[in-house]
Parts: structure tokens; C-alpha cells; sequence
């Protein structure tokens, strides 16, 4: 009996993870006339700038692979990253009605806004698709394969962040402003706009202590060099595994004080 009341509570906490994740879905595109096109605008107007810099300005050699491709193939999990991780500290705040209120896993209302991030995720990568084939670029090789692997990192990642600064954002309602700023300088200090052979040898150890930097150069290795993930990666493995539990044992640690101060 206890196991059975133990699997229906966690089918309704999925359930109610599903339902609070279309709601967000719904509700940032309704009324909208752009509609899911806003998903691919947003890299697609960095990118386009930084194109123009890099190309005509600044030249940034990049090697065979064209620069829009080069960054675009980047900016795409940069900006899944950085929207979902401060949609996730706005989270518990936009909503305190229900934590007030009603009783479930606080952490389900960061990790739906996540989610929902994930559907401007496959729009703006089908027009990374696109690029590839406009420039015949190799499609779908085996590489592809370690796909899931580099998208579940980086959630990790962004869920331990989310988590960390949705709790904060409860006592201090600035935190949300810190991490706006915070993403802004982030995107600069990772390989998004340069290649990493762009940084001095001395201090690339140092460099990927960046989680995102390892994760951003596993999607241009499987995608754009039909390589796998290089050790890098796995140091960016885990920083995020790390910060992913000290996110989820802090945000379970206040969540008590949340009803309390509001």
C-alpha cells in the first residue's frame, strides 16, 4: 500500500510538471504574431551581428567551417541556457500565489520553466540544420549519437544554476538582476564568438573550469568536425553534476522559509 501511494504521488508530480510546462509554453506564444519564430530570432540577430564584426571588421578565422556556422552552432544551446536558467529564477517568485497556497515540490515550477525552454531549442536547431545543408555540411553521422548526452550536461547545468538562484531570488529579489548581468558577461568569457585556439595555452586549464566552455565545443565537435567530445567535456560533466546537487540540496534546505516570506 505504501508503495503504491509512494508511485501515485510521483505520477501526479509528473503530471502536474507536464501541465505547468505547457502552460508556459502557452502563454509565451499566445496573442503572439511571430509566434515560435521569437525562438530563432534571438540567436539569429546575435549571430548576425557578430558575422558582420568578425567577418568584415575584426576577421575571426575559423577555419572550413563558415562563421555563421561557427557561431550559430554555439549560440543556439548558449541561448537555451541562459533564457531557461533566468526563467528558472523567476520561477518560485512569479508564482508564490501557489506556494503559498498549495503543497507540491517547490522544484517543479524551476524545472517546467526549463522544459518549456526546449521547444525554442528544436525550432532554432532545425534552422542550424538548414545552415548545414545551405553550406553542405555533413548531416546525422555518428557523432550525432552523443547529442542526448551534451544536452542532459548542460541541463544539468542550468537546473543546479536555476535552482540556486530561484531559492535566492525569494530573500533578495535583485538576484534575478545579478544573473541577467551575470549571463551577459558569461557568454563573453565562453567560446561562442572565437574559437577556443583563440585563448593562450597557459590558461585554457583555467579556461574550462567554464562548464559551458567544454559543453559549447562538444556541439561544434559532433556537429561541425564529426568528432566526439573531448576531455574537456567530461570536466564540464562534472562541474555540472556538482553544481547540479549543491543546487538541489540548497534549494531543499529553504524551501521551508518560502511560504514565510511572502
Amino acid at each position: 500500500m505504501q508503495q503504491k501511494m509512494t508511485s501515485l504521488t510521483f505520477s501526479h508530480h509528473l503530471d502536474l510538471l507536464s501541465a505547468w510546462t505547457w502552460r508556459i509554453i502557452r502563454a509565451r506564444y499566445k496573442q503572439s504574431v511571430l509566434g515560435g519564430l521569437w525562438a530563432v530570432l534571438q540567436p539569429a540577430a546575435t549571430v548576425t551581428i557578430f558575422t558582420i564584426i568578425f567577418t568584415q571588421f575584426i576577421p575571426i578565422d575559423t577555419g572550413v567551417i563558415p562563421y555563421v556556422i561557427f557561431s550559430y552552432v554555439a549560440m543556439v544551446p548558449w541561448t537555451l541556457f541562459s533564457t531557461s536558467t533566468n526563467d528558472m529564477v523567476e520561477s518560485l517568485v512569479s508564482n508564490m500565489n501557489l506556494v503559498t497556497k498549495i503543497y507540491f515540490p517547490r522544484e517543479i515550477l524551476p524545472l517546467a520553466a526549463l522544459f518549456a525552454r526546449l521547444l525554442d531549442f528544436v525550432i532554432a536547431f532545425s534552422v542550424l540544420l538548414i545552415l548545414m545543408m545551405i553550406y553542405r555540411l555533413p548531416l546525422f553521422t555518428l557523432t550525432w549519437l552523443y547529442l542526448p548526452a551534451i544536452l542532459a550536461v548542460q541541463l544539468a547545468l542550468a537546473f543546479g544554476l536555476g535552482l540556486f538562484g530561484a531559492a535566492l531570488n525569494v530573500f533578495y529579489r535583485d538576484v534575478k538582476h545579478l544573473f541577467v548581468l551575470g549571463m551577459q558577461i558569461w557568454l563573453y568569457a565562453s567560446p561562442i564568438i572565437y574559437p577556443v585556439s583563440r585563448v593562450p595555452e597557459h590558461l585554457q586549464n583555467y579556461y574550462f573550469l567554464n562548464p559551458m566552455a567544454g559543453v559549447l565545443e562538444a556541439y561544434r565537435s559532433v556537429l561541425l568536425y564529426g568528432e566526439a567530445p573531448g576531455s574537456n567535456f567530461l570536466l564540464s560533466t562534472a562541474v555540472a553534476l556538482f553544481i547540479m546537487v549543491g543546487g538541489y540540496l540548497f534549494f531543499k534546505s529553504v524551501e521551508p522559509q518560502f511560504a514565510d516570506i511572502v
